[in-house]
């Protein structure tokens, strides 16, 4: 799979699939579009009219209710018309299924697809096989890529930290079944961080881990020490074969972040987590609602960064990567 999909003729964005081929140039783009949509949430009326008249289909044949309401505001807050489907995967398993759903949405005018799959590459397959007119973002694909996801994650470390170019970074938790921390390691190497750090049982490191840019700990103290931000993922029981983990109080107590651990890294290290959480596996309750934590503002960014990826794909912002 290639990320040239992603770009018209003339090099611009038309779909959202992956953060492969991504330039610095445009992440930051995103992140000055997204930036000018904060206010539109503490407005009275929360809209602006970018994406007036046109039609975003939430396709999700894999269920997200946080992902799903996050993309629904986005497009509700730039005028447009939404439609949430919830597709039974097991109606949609051979390809040709998958593509006659989608054109038969086409036939219904559709401007935009959001969508979400447990196997990895549907939403390249679908965007090989619309229109031009039509496009598609990927609100991730099986174990492989969650590219607004780490959008909204590093759009987030901006707001709070300023340049990548200083910082430390420690992912933590189950690598090798996340298709966030995939779409984030690529985004922080892209924009420069100073250094990208994973932290995980041997069992659920990613293969071929080396190659990713990345430093790999086993041990979690030792991984925070003198980091400047902390991303927990969450422990994804429902995509392991066989035992990953011995037991999840062994997890929790060894890879767990308890107010004790989060004393290694910096004292105004910032804690992150995609959600949901499981709190007393991944986090401890005490870190989560803690004054470090910046949990709940990543949800609201989320909504400002996916509203400026929809506009910027959909021709809905100024050369100056405004708002128009």
């Amino acid at each position: 799979m290639t990320g040239n999909l992603q770009f018209d003729s003339q090099g611009r964005l038309r779909h959202f699939l992956t953060i492969d081929g991504l330039s610095r140039e445009t992440i930051h783009q995103i992140f000055d579009i997204a930036e000018s949509f904060i206010s539109v949430g503490e407005r009275e009326i929360k809209k602006v009219p970018l994406l007036r008249g046109k039609t975003v289909v939430n396709l999700f044949f894999e269920s997200s209710t946080r992902t799903r309401t996050t993309f629904e505001i986005a497009a509700k807050r730039l005028s447009a018309d939404v439609i949430n489907l919830a597709v039974s995967a097991s109606s949609t398993s051979k390809g040709e299924t998958l593509l006659d759903t989608v054109r038969n949405l086409e036939a219904m005018h559709t401007d935009l697809f959001v969508v979400r799959h447990n196997q990895s590459g549907t939403a390249y397959l679908i965007a090989e096989h619309v229109p031009p007119h039509v496009r598609i973002i990927n609100a991730g694909d099986g174990a492989h890529a969650h590219p607004t996801q780490a959008m909204l994650d590093t759009f987030t470390i901006r707001r709070h930290k300023g340049s990548f170019e200083h910082l430390k970074v420690a992912i933590v938790g189950d690598l090798m079944h996340s298709r966030v921390a995939r779409s984030l390691i690529r985004a922080l190497n892209t924009l420069g961080t100073s250094e990208v750090r994973v932290i995980a049982p041997l069992t659920l490191l990613p293969t071929g881990h080396e190659s990713l840019g990345i430093k790999a700990y086993t041990d979690m103290r030792e991984g925070l020490e003198g980091v400047d931000v902390i991303v927990m993922l969450r422990l994804q029981r429902e995509r392991m074969r066989g035992a990953h983990i011995p037991s999840e109080q062994e997890y929790f107590n060894l890879y767990g972040l308890t107010l004790d651990k989060l004393a290694c890294a910096k004292p105004d290290a910032i804690v992150m987590h995609p959600g949901p959480m499981n709190r007393g596996l991944e986090i401890d309750s005490a870190v989560a609602d803690g004054l470090q934590s910046v949990i709940l503002p990543q949800v609201t960014n989320g909504i400002a960064v996916r509203m400026a990826i929809m506009s910027l794909i959909m021709g809905g912002s100024s050369e100056s990567g405004r708002p128009a």
